[in-house]
């Protein structure tokens, strides 16, 4: 059997092994490796070649982007400016939001843009009186539409560009994608506006996100505090030096409470006599707080934040945790004011729901703390097995605090890597490995963030599938597709090949990733543009917008995936508004892309 058989054959099995998802997708695109090798299409260093390929790096870079732009809260402060500006009706939200979502794709791409926006969607759904069945679909296609405007909005983008430089014709331009993009998103906006209320389901999810636009002010609520809390530090040749915190007398000052004392840097209760520079942790008014510390020389700082809007800020927030049981702060004493290690303290004290009022507590199973402290240090409290987060810190901050920061800085390397790619200044891979090294130079995401927000089976999936696109390609296996393709359509109109590698594109990727489908019919694509002596450019770009087409079922893109669950979809939903939505981007690939991409070469 020749090769080109054998790299069909392995094609087969890995789009079958894709359409019935036993296993996960990333082990079959290595397993594909794996059979070129063993039948001696590839030798060892060809099969993990896909690795080093620039096309990945660039993708996993984008990655790292999109985290840097949604972490620092710029997604949230496009939200806030949603809500002030499109009103309440379901079709103004829908246009706004889609539209957001389109540039959000065109930038981080279809996935990190569903994932932006998808708990700013589902609240604003609640909030009109919606189901957000209504919503999410709507916010997923024009997004998917979205792919199309800037060459790093789809890994589809990056793959059928990179292919058509290496036939001969040039990458497309950066924005060349919009041209057809465009009408994409136009004609998606209308279709989800006009017949979403019809074609959608009006489904109440199981679990919603949850909503922490308002978590401060919920938590201001029920976590009252008594009075305002003041660290009080002890200066030398104070005369409160040497004196037991309990034989500490401050009857002559009736709206203050002292809660307790701690030496520097210490995270527990004081229980040695007073000396200088440890710190009282006090309660109450302001006037007889100052009036005691005037007569005692004692330095006054706020030991929390004064109101509910300044409990969640850029530097600073709150988290709330439960002591679980086995704890090691089971029995320690606690209270308003103080100190825990990595500089987080302790504002309010709960159990059972109730507030305790007493100045110092013993902690039992169950208590609930809220605790104040810059994010960094509230985020490593998922790393701490004495405390379980009731939501997670950096969730809360992503929602909670609109333009946070760095958000400037994540704006300004994203525009100066949009800038470099639609200049040409740079490779792409390049501009996008140095936009991601930006992200952590500058402080906006943390190593462990960008190394988190990476999606690996994604970056695996694509790089395990390139040696098999090769091969195909390089076997002729691409030229037998392609010639019976061409039976098919005959030798009439060049259309007629554009509505072929359409149907065979979207249709294909319905049922694995659109990635892995562009990646399969790309090398297709270019051959049977070569046979027929057109341009590959239109034929490619005809991939490209068919290839973003996921729209029919779930499993076509992770983004389909995400809304499943808040929206209530079943399997079957999807198509019905997808069916006449895939036929308006059918009509754009054959009649707008000849106009901007000739057949001729």
């Amino acid at each position: 059997m020749d090769a080109a058989s054998v790299s069909l054959l392995i094609l087969a099995a890995v789009i079958v092994l894709f359409i019935a998802n036993r296993l996960p997708v990333w082990t079959v695109a290595v397993l594909s490796g794996f059979a070129l090798w063993v039948t001696g299409l590839v030798d060892a260093t060809g099969v993990v070649a896909g690795f080093g390929d620039p096309v990945v790096i660039f993708i996993a870079a984008l990655f790292i982007v999109s985290e840097g732009i949604d972490s620092a809260g710029v997604t949230t402060w496009l939200g806030q400016w949603v809500i002030a500006h499109a009103g309440r009706t379901r079709s103004r939200l829908i246009v706004a939001t889609g539209l957001i979502g389109a540039v959000l794709s065109a930038t981080i791409t279809l996935n990190g843009s569903v994932a932006a926006l998808l708990p700013l969607v589902v609240m604003l759904a609640v909030r009109i009186g919606e189901s957000p069945s209504q919503m999410l679909m709507p916010l997923t296609f024009i997004g998917g539409a979205g792919s199309l405007l800037m060459l790093p909005g789809s890994p589809v983008n990056i793959i059928v560009s990179d292919a058509a430089a290496d036939a001969g014709e040039g990458q497309f331009a950066f924005f060349g994608f919009a041209l057809v993009g465009i009408p994409v998103i136009a004609g998606t906006i209308a279709i989800c506006v006009l017949l979403g209320p019809r074609l959608l389901p009006r489904t109440r999810p199981a679990t919603t996100p949850a909503d922490l636009g308002r978590h401060a002010a919920t938590l201001y609520r029920q976590y009252s505090t008594s009075g305002s809390l003041h660290h009080l530090r002890i200066r030398p040749g104070s005369p409160l030096v040497g004196t037991e915190l309990a034989d500490l007398d401050v009857s002559s000052y009736p709206d203050l409470t002292l809660h307790g004392a701690q030496a520097p840097g210490s995270v527990g209760h004081l229980t040695r006599p007073l000396a200088a520079n440890d710190v009282l942790v006090a309660s109450g008014d302001r006037t007889e707080i100052s009036r005691f510390a005037l007569e005692h020389r004692l330095t006054v700082t706020p030991a929390g934040p004064p109101g509910a809007q300044s409990l969640l800020t850029r530097e600073t927030g709150v988290a709330e945790v439960v002591v679980p049981p086995r704890s090691a702060l089971l029995g320690t004493t606690v209270y308003p004011g103080m100190t825990r290690a990595g500089g987080l303290v302790i504002l309010s004290v709960q159990r059972g729901g109730a507030h305790l009022t007493r100045p110092r507590t013993q902690i039992r199973p169950g208590d609930a703390l809220l605790l104040h402290g810059t994010w960094d240090a509230l985020e490593h409290l998922d790393e701490d097995r004495d405390v379980l987060i009731v939501d997670s810190p950096d969730l809360v901050r992503r929602q909670a605090v609109p333009w946070g920061g760095g958000a400037t800085r994540s704006v300004v390397i994203l525009a100066l890597m949009v800038v470099a790619l639609a200049g040409g200044l740079m490779p792409p891979h390049l501009a996008g490995l140095a936009a991601a090294t930006l992200m952590v130079l500058t402080r906006v995401i943390s190593t462990e963030q960008a190394f988190r927000s990476v999606s690996w089976e994604a970056i695996v999936l694509i790089a395990a599938l390139i040696p098999l696109t090769e091969v195909i390609y390089s076997s002729g296996a691409a030229g037998r597709v392609a010639d019976v393709l061409l039976d098919a359509v005959g030798d009439g109109s060049p259309y007629l090949l554009l509505l072929a590698m359409f149907l065979l594109t979207a249709l294909l990727g319905q049922m694995i990733s659109n990635t892995a489908t562009t990646l399969i019919v790309t090398p297709i694509a270019v051959a049977a543009a070569l046979a027929t002596g057109i341009s590959v450019l239109p034929i490619l770009m005809t991939v490209a917008v068919a290839g973003c087409a996921s729209l029919l079922t779930p499993i076509s893109t992770p983004g389909n995936m995400m809304i499943m669950a808040p929206g209530g979809y079943r399997f079957g939903d999807y198509w019905k508004l997808g069916l006449p939505v895939m036929v308006w981007w059918l009509a754009c690939a054959v009649l707008i892309i000849p106009v901007f991409w000739s057949f001729h070469p």
